[in-house]
């Protein structure tokens, strides 16, 4: 296939979107300025926003604001639109779809779009043993049932999570999430049973995976207890917690102990999966076989879905009824994903993952090498990210982080922070953007660390 470049435009609606920064105006805009009025007015103000600006077109590598300037897109919508925003077959998927019907409720009267996706992710998801899938809506919800089932299926009720762990907003994930701030301050109580394990960060632990392992199998075994365990929910490479990769070998050994003590091992790979980090899912990086993998953002190119796929004989464990909802499986949705799904095999999305973490690792390593407070360059593929530190002590830095995105997103390029000490700028464009994008947005980045 031939990707995206300075000279081509792709179609969006009748009209092209040229790939080109184009700031037209100071950001926000006027137009922007009169749309921000309004949200403040209109909408909660626990809802925030990242970029001044108001959306009114997006595709290939860049987002277009209602006052017509262009920003490369470094972000994704957070890992959402890996395909591309308006995927040409994905929206003719979408408008195929609306047309015939919007929704019966698949739990009413199925249809067989839901049944296709289900198929699909039981082929692709690790390992080759029998599998099923149920869908939901977002990341947050799959979770939120896999724990479900899991305690369904060992009638257990414990659950860890590991530190630096993102995991939702609901009640039961925001116990599960590990950073307060904005995410749980104030939500609370939150659902018991709930327990917390340290993760292998090598960067800040210095630990080997096999140490790192032992360290929190220590702590599930003896403060918690093995008989009480119901599951263990990873990332496999942690997301809002700062792109963290363990070392090798921590996760298979944890994968080991749960399998030998009865424990279900769920792989959060919401925001990890998707040829997002240059495999269909990151757990086939670390050679690990999940008993259940949580899916969402990516799956369907911008459409709310999500789904839980794992072992048939764990997702059979809960009653007739007992999961659900009524949006689940959408559709549209549904028809979304499954042009989604086709792009990533088809398309040469998973090569082009590893070509645009090739480049960002290569630019950004470049920089690491002349500026110390760049502390480490860590992650796979179109998932990759930056920690900036006191280069004296490796504390984290996290008001340098947001003055050089604060500065990138003024020059009109759209970069994302995370980390738990919110020091960690996160890369995360669309499979669709051009190499000169890429470079462009990393020069913009570059400059803005300079001048900070």
């Amino acid at each position: 296939m031939s990707f995206i470049d300075a000279t081509l435009t792709i179609p969006l609606g009748g009209p092209t979107l040229p790939q080109e920064r184009r700031l037209v105006t100071a950001l926000p805009g006027p137009r922007s300025q009169e749309l921000l009025a309004r949200k403040a007015a209109a909408v909660a103000a626990g809802v925030g926003h990242t970029v001044p600006i108001h959306a009114v077109a997006a595709g290939g590598g860049v987002v277009v604001d209602a006052d017509g300037n262009s920003l490369i897109d470094l972000g994704s919508g957070i890992a959402v639109t890996t395909v591309g925003s308006a995927h040409p077959k994905v929206a003719a998927a979408i408008a195929a779809q609306a047309a015939q019907f919007t929704h019966t409720c698949f739990m009413i009267s199925p249809y067989e779009d839901y049944v296709a996706v289900a198929e699909a992710l039981n082929r692709l998801t690790p390992g080759d043993h029998e599998k099923k899938t149920a869908l939901f809506n977002s990341g947050a919800e799959a979770v939120e049932n896999a724990v479900k089932i899991a305690r369904k299926a060992t009638g257990r009720q414990a659950v860890v999570a590991f530190d630096h762990a993102y995991h939702g907003r609901t009640n039961l994930t925001m116990g599960l999430t590990a950073k307060a701030m904005p995410y749980k301050s104030g939500f609370g109580p939150f659902a018991g049973e709930i327990y917390r394990a340290p993760m292998s960060y090598p960067y800040r632990d210095g630990l080997s995976g096999a140490d790192a392992a032992a360290r929190a199998i220590s702590i599930m075994d003896k403060q918690i207890g093995a008989a009480n365990l119901a599951a263990v929910i990873i990332e496999p490479i942690q997301g809002e917690g700062g792109f963290i990769v363990p070392a090798e070998g921590f996760l298979p050994a944890i994968v080991d102990w749960c399998r030998a003590n009865g424990v279900v091992f769920i792989a959060d790979e919401v925001q990890s999966g998707f040829a997002r980090t240059g495999v269909m899912f990151a757990s086939e990086l670390f050679g690990i076989v999940p008993d259940l993998v949580t899916t969402a953002k990516g799956i369907a190119g911008g459409m709310p879905l999500a789904a839980v796929t794992g072992r048939a004989e764990i997702m059979d464990a809960s009653h007739s009824g007992g999961l659900g909802g009524t949006y689940g499986g959408n559709p549209v949705a549904c028809a979304a994903a499954l042009a989604s799904i086709e792009a990533f095999e088809n398309e040469g999305l998973l090569e082009r993952a590893r070509e645009i973490g090739e480049i960002l690792r290569a630019r950004l390593e470049s920089m690491q090498a002349g500026d110390p407070r760049i502390g480490e360059v860590r992650g796979f593929g179109a998932m990759i990210a930056a920690e900036f530190v006191d280069p004296a002590t490796k504390a984290p830095d996290a008001a340098l982080t947001a003055a050089v995105a604060k500065a990138a997103i003024a020059e009109g390029v759209i970069v994302l922070t995370c980390g738990t000490y919110g020091n960690v700028v996160r890369f995360l464009p669309p499979l669709s953007i051009g190499d000169n994008l890429l470079h462009e947005g990393l020069d913009v980045v570059a400059a803005a660390l300079a001048a900070a």
